[in-house]
């Protein structure tokens, strides 16, 4: 695993190569493939999404794809798992995305995975989830929750730090459907419909000019 740098374009594809090499080895035989989709970096996102079509377009098995908010706040849920508000129902997860200045992709789920706010762009500032915060403590988590932790002070406000989204468990979200009670999370998509897939960008994409001396 490598999070350093803007690297997707240059491993990802050794990555998987490695690992269709390593199921040859043991006689496994790919049957799908399970993708985080997004919100997320625009760049990131479109090669990762690429990658995962081309494979599934072409040995004809389905994509699956799973909310990036809804598996960091499955990881935080685990994390949770022995702590003090472990038996506490109340509790509430919200994982954020940065978005890039004080604003993050997030969304707000109970401790049973259910949707209590929808996925949408958010501008933190000391208002922000007050009302929430006012009767549940909430567990804020993802690469966008570190810089909010000077704005966001209310005493039920929790952190937990290190919470990534990761293939294992976006494919657990899939394939064991059963921890989940109604939720349905994963998406699948088959067939002929692979070739229109987008991810869920959530913004349009803006191209700024380039700071490349040479290009314009």
């Amino acid at each position: 695993m490598n999070r350093t740098g803007s690297n997707h374009a240059a491993l990802l594809p050794v990555y998987v190569e490695e690992l269709q090499a390593e199921a040859v080895r043991r006689g496994l035989k790919l049957d799908g493939v399970v993708l985080s989709e997004g919100p997320g970096s625009y760049t990131g996102l479109r090669i990762g999404a690429s990658l995962a079509k081309g494979l599934c377009y072409g040995a004809d098995i389905p994509l699956i794809a799973v909310p990036t908010l809804a598996v960091i706040a499955d990881a935080a849920i685990t994390a949770i798992h022995g702590t003090e508000d472990s038996n506490n129902q109340n509790f509430m997860i919200c994982p954020m995305i940065d978005a890039r200045r004080m604003e993050v992709y997030c969304a707000v789920y109970d401790g049973r995975l259910n949707e209590v706010q929808p996925l949408k762009p958010v501008v933190v500032d000391e208002q922000s989830f007050a009302q929430l915060l006012k009767e549940h403590v909430i567990y804020f988590c993802g690469n966008g929750a570190e810089k909010c932790k000077g704005v966001l002070t209310h005493p039920n406000a929790r952190w937990i730090d290190g919470i990534v989204p990761t293939g294992a468990q976006a494919g657990k979200m899939y394939y064991a459907p059963e921890s989940y009670g109604k939720n349905s999370w994963a998406r699948v998509i088959e067939g002929k419909d692979i070739a229109y897939y987008e991810p869920n960008y959530l913004k349009e994409f803006v191209a700024a000019p380039s700071h490349v001396k040479g290009l314009k």
